[in-house]
C-alpha cells in the first residue's frame, strides 16, 4: 500500500540559485538527487515511504523542474554537486543519506568523493560511472539538442504523450511506458519549456556531458568509506550491470550490491516498494552499527 504523498514545495537561496525543494517527514535527512529531463518529482514515492523514519528532501537540479538560477550560471555536474554543499549550507544541515538515480548518481559520486564527512550513507542506482558519460544510447539526443532541436522535441512530447513513451523517445527507460502518466510527463517537461531561458539552460546542462567530471574525482572516490548501497535495474540500455560491479569494487565503502532483474533506469518510480524496503534496510544497518 502507498503511504500519502505530501511533500511540500519549498525554495532556499544560494549562492547557485534559487533552489526548489520537496520535502516530507521528519529525523535524519535523506537527501535525492535526480538526472536528466526529470526532477524532484521523480522521488514522490521515496518521500511518501520513507517519511516516518526521514527527512525526506528530494531537489531541483540547475536547469531542472522549479530551480531559478542567474544568467550565465554554470549547469554542469560538478556545479550541481557543488550546489548540493550549497543547499545543505543554506538549510544548516550537516549529514546526509544521499541517493542519487541517472545523471544524478553521477553528481551523487561527486559529491560524495568531495565532501565524504557530509554523507551518512550513499545509494547509487542506474547512472553515469566512470568514463561512461553520456552512454551511447544516449547520444542522439544530445545531438539533437546541439542541433537546435530541443525545444522542439519537448514541445512535441508535452503535445503527444505518447511521443515521450515511444521507443524513440524515453520508452526504453520503463518497463511499461505505457503506464506514466500524462500528469507525471507535464511534472518532468512542462518547467523545461517556461520560458527560451529555462530551455536555453537544460540544453547547457546536456552540452557540458563530459566523463572528466567522473575521472578526476576518482582517486577521492576510491578512498570512500561512506557505507554504500548499490542498486542496478538489469535490462537498462543506458547504463549496464557492469557499471553496478565497478562501483562495489572501487568504492570501499559498499556494503551492498543487488539487482532488480528486468529493472531500467526508472526503477525508483516503477518498483519504489522493493527499492524504498532495499534503502529502508540500509539506513536502519548504518544507523544501529557502532560508531
Amino acid at each position: 500500500m502507498q503511504a500519502t504523498f505530501s511533500a511540500i514545495q519549498h525554495t532556499v537561496e544560494t549562492p547557485s540559485g534559487r533552489i526548489a525543494y520537496l520535502e516530507q517527514g521528519n529525523g535524519p535527512v535523506a537527501l535525492f538527487v535526480h538526472g536528466v529531463l526529470l526532477n524532484g518529482y521523480l522521488w514522490r514515492h521515496q518521500l511518501s515511504g520513507l517519511s516516518d523514519i526521514r527527512r525526506c528532501i528530494a531537489v531541483d537540479l540547475l536547469a531542472h523542474g522549479n530551480t531559478e538560477i542567474p544568467d550565465g550560471q554554470d549547469v554542469s555536474v560538478t556545479s550541481n554537486a557543488h550546489m548540493l554543499r550549497e543547499f545543505l549550507d543554506a538549510l544548516k544541515i550537516d549529514r546526509i543519506d544521499l541517493v542519487g538515480n541517472d545523471s544524478g548518481s553521477g553528481i551523487a559520486q561527486i559529491f560524495a568523493a568531495l565532501h565524504p564527512e557530509r554523507v551518512r550513507s550513499l545509494t547509487l542506482t542506474n547512472g553515469d560511472t566512470h568514463d561512461n558519460w553520456p552512454p551511447e544510447a544516449f547520444k542522439p539526443f544530445l545531438e539533437m539538442a546541439a542541433a537546435g532541436g530541443l525545444a522542439g522535441t519537448l514541445g512535441a512530447m508535452l503535445a503527444d504523450k505518447g511521443v515521450y513513451r515511444s521507443e524513440q523517445a524515453l520508452g526504453p527507460a520503463y518497463e511499461h511506458p505505457e503506464q506514466v502518466s500524462d500528469e507525471t510527463i507535464e511534472q518532468y517537461l512542462r518547467p523545461l519549456v517556461r520560458d527560451e531561458r529555462r530551455t536555453e539552460d537544460f540544453r547547457r546542462f546536456l552540452a557540458g556531458f563530459d566523463p572528466q567530471h567522473t575521472l578526476t574525482i576518482e582517486p577521492k572516490l576510491k578512498a570512500l568509506k561512506s557505507p554504500t548501497l548499490i542498486v542496478w535495474g538489469t535490462d537498462d540500455i543506458y547504463f549496464d550491470v557492469k557499471w553496478a560491479y565497478w562501483l562495489s569494487d572501487n568504492i570501499p565503502g559498499t556494503r551492498r550490491r543487488m539487482e532488480f532483474e528486468g529493472g531500467r533506469i526508472f526503477f525508483p518510480e516503477e518498483r519504489w516498494q522493493a527499492f524504498n524496503t532495499e534503502l529502508r534496510n540500509h539506513w536502519l544497518a548504518v544507523q544501529s552499527a557502532p560508531a
